[in-house]
């Protein structure tokens, strides 16, 4: 029989209450990922949203990666320009220099040598900006600081843990061109955690609050893994 009796109220409470219980933060197929606007396979891009085959230290098997973050590029731009200095200077040693006084053998070894240190300042600011990132699970965020090839120091908190989350975008070039940091409040041992110079901070804030309301929702449901 059916029950007529029952208010319109009712059945309206009822259907918010349902509408509740869904994730509010779902998980694309994977067929779907590379159509998300964010998602590239680009190995450089410092923005990638469910990147592809991205693995790091200390992974649950199960985790996922949500978000991949780097420097904005146009944080390179003042390395590279010294960069590029530094391959124009050997043209201008027999100006600087006693060219004239050195045996033939120097005036070789000299620009090979400093096009070796130009090289190694090369590289070093490379892997600096392409190892720092910033990773968003489905489960916590991490921060790798490279600092270089034998030093680097890893920070990570739970989402669950994260309690403020802070866009910071000053200044007219990071206006321009839409990076900022994303500064994290945690109730985790370390209570700051700051993703520096970031493309899309507004976006990323985002995706971190959002992240942490299905957190929230998982345990309510006993979805927790």
């Amino acid at each position: 029989m059916p029950d007529v009796f029952i208010s319109e109220e009712k059945t309206k409470s009822s259907k918010l209450k349902s509408s509740k219980t869904k994730p509010f933060f779902v998980e694309p197929k994977e067929s779907e990922r590379h159509r998300l606007p964010g998602h590239t396979h680009n190995p450089l891009a410092a923005f990638c949203y469910y990147p592809d085959f991205v693995r790091f230290v200390n992974a649950d098997p199960e985790e996922k990666v949500v978000l991949l973050l780097r420097r904005h590029p146009i944080t390179n731009l003042q390395w590279l320009v010294t960069a590029f200095l530094m391959l124009l200077a050997p043209s201008f040693f027999p100006i600087i220099l006693p060219y004239e006084l050195l045996p033939p053998g120097f005036q070789i070894i000299l620009p090979l040598v400093w096009y070796l240190i130009t090289f190694a300042f090369i590289l070093e600011k490379f892997l600096s900006w392409f190892f720092h990132v910033n990773i968003v699970t489905d489960e916590r965020i991490i921060e790798v600081d490279f600092f270089n090839l034998v030093s680097r120091e890893i920070t990570d908190a739970n989402i669950d843990q994260i309690q403020d989350v802070t866009p910071r975008v000053v200044g007219s070039i990071r206006t321009f061109f839409n990076f900022g940091d994303v500064v994290i409040q945690t109730a985790a041992s370390i209570p700051l955690i700051t993703f520096e110079a970031v493309p899309n901070p507004d976006k990323v804030a985002r995706i971190l609050r959002e992240s942490r309301i299905e957190e929230e929702q998982e345990k309510l449901e006993g979805r927790v893994r």
